[in-house]
C-alpha cells in the first residue's frame, strides 16, 4: 500500500517499542553522584592545589615547631662560651677543639645569636609559641563570637540592637593601648598569683601575653559576631527552626544544634582565617617587647632582637621574619581554598 504523503499519521517502528538494553539506560544516567556537603566540600579541596601545598607547608611548620624540639641537641636557653654570633653551620673555637679530638658535636644550623645561644632551637620555639597564641586566641575568639553573635541574631530585637551596639563601642577601643594598660594593671595581681604552687607558669609565659589573650576575648571576637549574626539572621526563618519551636525545643537546643551547625562551614573558613591575623597581631606586639617573658622566645621578639644587628649579622632577622611571612602566606592560602571549597554561593 502507497503511503499517502499529506497524511498525519505516524509511522511506527515496532522496534521503537522493544525494552532498552542495560548500556542504553546507563548512557541516559547523566547526573553525577549524590555527595554530601563535607564529602563534597573536601573533594573540591584537594583538587586545590595551591591550599594543598599551603596545607602541607603548615604541617612541616609545625612538626619544626612542635616535634623537632624534642629531640634537638641544644635548649633555646642554653648559652655557649665563645659562641657568640656565630653564622650559620659554624663553630666555636672549644667545639672546633672537640672536633680536632674526635668528638662528634652538632653544627649550629642557623649560627647563635649575641649571648651564644643556638638560634634555630629558639626559632622552632619562638614559631611554636607564635602558633600556640594564633590557635589559643582564635579559639577565644570562635567561641566568643559566635555565641554573642547567634544570642543577638536569634532573639533580634532590642536584645540584638542592645548588643550590636555594644560591638560598634567595641571597635573604637584602641587595642595596643589596652594591652599596655592591662599589661600594667596586671603585673601585681599575677606576680602574686604566681607565687601559688599552681600557677609557677605564669613566670614562664609572663603578664604582657596574659594581657594579650585577654585583649583578644575581649576586643578581637567582634568581627566573628557580626558574622555569625548575618549567618543567623538568614537562618532562623527556616522551617525547621520554625518546627523546632513548634515542637516546644528550647532556645539553647536551636541555637546549638540547627543555627550554629548550619553554619560551621562559614565558621571554619573564618576562623582559618583568623590565625594568621593572630598571629601577626602577636607578632607585632613582641616585636615592640609586649609579648613573652624573656629568655622565651617568639618569632616577633627574635626580630626584634636581630634589628639592631641587621647589617652585620642580617640572617638573624631573614630567618624569623621569613617564617612569620611563610606561616600568614600559608594560612591565609588555606582559608581561601577553604572558602573556594565549602562556600555555597561559589559551587560550579
Amino acid at each position: 500500500m502507497k503511503e499517502n504523503p499529506l497524511s498525519f499519521q505516524l509511522k511506527l517502528n515496532p522496534e521503537d517499542f522493544l525494552p532498552a538494553t542495560e548500556e542504553e539506560k546507563q548512557s541516559q544516567v547523566i547526573m553525577r553522584e549524590s555527595v554530601g556537603f563535607w564529602k563534597d566540600g573536601m573533594r573540591r579541596l584537594v583538587k586545590n592545589k595551591v591550599a594543598m601545598v599551603s596545607l602541607v607547608v603548615i604541617l612541616i611548620v609545625m612538626i619544626f615547631s612542635f616535634i623537632v624540639p624534642s629531640f634537638y641537641p641544644y635548649n633555646y636557653k642554653e648559652q655557649f662560651k665563645g659562641a657568640n654570633h656565630l653564622g650559620p653551620m659554624e663553630y666555636s673555637q672549644e667545639e672546633q677543639a672537640r672536633i680536632d679530638a674526635g668528638e662528634k658535636v652538632f653544627p649550629h644550623i642557623f649560627g647563635t645569636d649575641k649571648m651564644g645561644r643556638d638560634y634555630a632551637i629558639r626559632v622552632m620555639m619562638g614559631s611554636r609559641i607564635s602558633l600556640m597564641v594564633g590557635l589559643i586566641a582564635t579559639c577565644i575568639i570562635l567561641v566568643v563570637g559566635s555565641l554573642y553573635g547567634s544570642i543577638a541574631a536569634f532573639f533580634g530585637g532590642w536584645v540584638d540592637l542592645i548588643m550590636m551596639r555594644i560591638v560598634d563601642i567595641i571597635y573604637t577601643i584602641p587595642d595596643i593601648l589596652l594591652i599596655i594598660l592591662l599589661s600594667f594593671a596586671l603585673q601585681a595581681p599575677l606576680d602574686k598569683l604566681a607565687e601559688s604552687p599552681g600557677f609557677a607558669w605564669i613566670n614562664v609565659v609572663g603578664e604582657n601575653l596574659i594581657s594579650i589573650f585577654m585583649v583578644f576575648a575581649l576586643l578581637y571576637w567582634v568581627g566573628m559576631a557580626r558574622m555569625v549574626r548575618s549567618q543567623i539572621l538568614t537562618l532562623k526563618e527556616s522551617e525547621y527552626v520554625t518546627a523546632a519551636r513548634a515542637l516546644g525545643v528550647s532556645n539553647r537546643k536551636i541555637i546549638k544544634r540547627h543555627l550554629l551547625t548550619n553554619c560551621i562551614g562559614t565558621l571554619i573558613v573564618t576562623t582559618t582565617l583568623q590565625i594568621p591575623s593572630s598571629i601577626f597581631t602577636e607578632s607585632f606586639l613582641s616585636f615592640l617587647g609586649m609579648g613573652v617573658a624573656v629568655p622565651l622566645p617568639s618569632l616577633g621578639s627574635l626580630a626584634s632582637d636581630a634589628l639592631n644587628g641587621i647589617n652585620t649579622y642580617p640572617y638573624l632577622l631573614f630567618i624569623p621574619a621569613a617564617l612569620i611571612s611563610l606561616i600568614i602566606l600559608s594560612f591565609n592560602l588555606f582559608g581561601d581554598g577553604l572558602r573556594d571549597a565549602f562556600d555555597p554561593k561559589l559551587k560550579h
